[in-house]
Formats: structure tokens, sequence, C-alpha cells
């Protein structure tokens, strides 16, 4: 077991684990912390606890220390920066033709790397357009295309259940989600209904699809004829999680069947 802090490096931002390097650190304390980008401004988000090292996929990097004041106003004044960064960033962008939409950036902690995040359709020759920026913040630029489910990683928001964004929470990883896995869940495939805030298929639909599965492997299909202590009929609708499914029996109507009475797992 080894002990663990979890920091955000942003507000509402996903929580990174990092060792506290024998730090007396507790929720809602401001940090620098070591990433690969170099220092980051933080704040943990949880108190420390102890992880099992063998669900550490990768190195661990630590808290450098607890935010003094000159820190704050120097993690501030780099978000006022980056947010003027992002309008010198559009201009040139509209100077030099460029089919790109510019959607945020930041600057690290000790300023030695300004990174843009930005959108397009295709691949985007920004070679010119890195050196003018490299040339106005004599530090070193990178432009870093996402697609639409990581601008909404990075911009965070609400989804229909009406808490954050899951991908802008805690999903280290944006899988690959199919129409089948909201079919498998039983679920109306209205767009409106399955797509999250990006327009694209919720990616709870992935994470929940394991467990949706495990609960279908012992329930009939709908349409399909089963045998029920009222006699034979066909099965008209099924409630997944609960492990229940109705049953239109012939003369005796819609009969509710738990899939453990009927000889199911």
């Amino acid at each position: 077991m080894i002990k663990v802090v979890g920091v955000t490096l942003k507000e509402g931002g996903k929580v990174y684990y990092f060792l506290p390097n024998n730090l007396m650190l507790s929720k809602d304390v401001e940090v620098i912390v070591e990433t690969e980008r170099g220092l980051q401004y933080g704040k943990v988000a949880t108190d420390l606890f102890e992880l099992e090292e063998s669900k550490i996929k990768t190195p661990l990097n630590i808290v450098v220390k607890v935010s003094s004041l000159s820190d704050s106003l120097k993690h501030k004044k780099n978000i006022d920066d980056a947010r003027e960064a992002i309008v010198v960033c559009k201009k040139l962008v509209k100077k030099n033709g460029l089919n790109m939409k510019i959607i945020d950036a930041n600057f690290t902690f000790n300023r030695n790397q300004l990174q843009f995040y930005f959108l397009a359709d295709a691949r985007v020759d920004f070679r010119n357009l890195a050196k003018e920026l490299a040339n106005i913040y004599k530090t070193r630029i990178e432009l870093r295309q996402i697609g639409i489910r990581d601008k909404a990683k990075e911009i965070g928001g609400l989804g229909q259940c009406g808490r954050n964004l899951c991908c802008s929470q805690f999903l280290n990883s944006l899988d690959n989600v199919t129409i089948n896995m909201a079919k498998n869940q039983n679920l109306s495939l209205n767009p409106t209904k399955i797509n999250g805030s990006c327009g694209r298929l919720l990616c709870c639909l992935k994470y929940e699809d394991q467990t949706y599965s495990d609960c279908r492997k012992c329930m009939p299909n709908i349409g399909q004829k089963v045998k029920t202590d009222s006699g034979e009929g066909v099965v008209v609708s099924f409630e997944i999680l609960k492990g229940i499914y109705k049953v239109n029996v012939p003369g005796v109507g819609i009969v509710e069947v738990e899939k453990s009475k009927n000889g199911c797992c």
C-alpha cells in the first residue's frame, strides 16, 4: 500500500493522484505539483488515503509544496495571460487563413510551456503559427488538436443526470461507445436521450455496459415464448436491473416474472 492524495488542476476538473511528499495536506489546500508538462498549480480534492501499488499503472509524481500567497497571485496572472493568449492566437489563425477553432489555452506554473487546444475538421499545418506565438510569448508552444468529445472533457459542464460530465471528472480514457450498448441497456434510441453534451453517445453507456450484460444473461428476449406459473406466453418487456420481465399469457393477461424464480442464475 502507498499513501496518495487526489489533486485537481482546474476547477471541477479530473482528479489526479500524487505522492504527498511528507506534506500535511487536507481538502481544498492549494498546492504546486510536478507533472509531465512541468510544475502545475492545483487544489487538493481528497484526504490522504492508501492505494494498492498494483492499481498504479504509471509512476506517480509528487506534490512539491503548499502554495504561498505569491504562488496564488502568479497562478491568477497565468490564467489572465492565457485568456489574452487565446485572443492573440485567434487573430493569428485568421491572419494565416487556418481552418481551426481555438478552444482553450493554459500556462504551466513556471510558464515554461503555453498549450493551446483547438478543433479542426482535418489536419492543420500550424508550424508558422507556433513560431509566431513563440516569438510573442518566449516560451515553448504546444498546439493540440482535440475532438468534440475532448472539447467536452476540457471545458466540462453538466450532463443529463445533473452532475458534472464524467469525461471531465474521472474517466481516464475516452473509449469507443456503440449503439449496441444502448440497445443492450434497453434504452430508447432517441438521440436526445442517448447523446451527451458533445453530441456523441454517452460515455456512461460504455462503463455500465458490462453490468447490464451480466444482468441480461438469464433474461429472455422480447417476443420470446416462455413458460410461467400462469401458463405459456410471450415476453413483452423487461426491467434489466430489477431482474423482472413481463409476459403476455393468453386468457390471463400480463404476468410479471422474476428471473430467479424461473430457474435463472
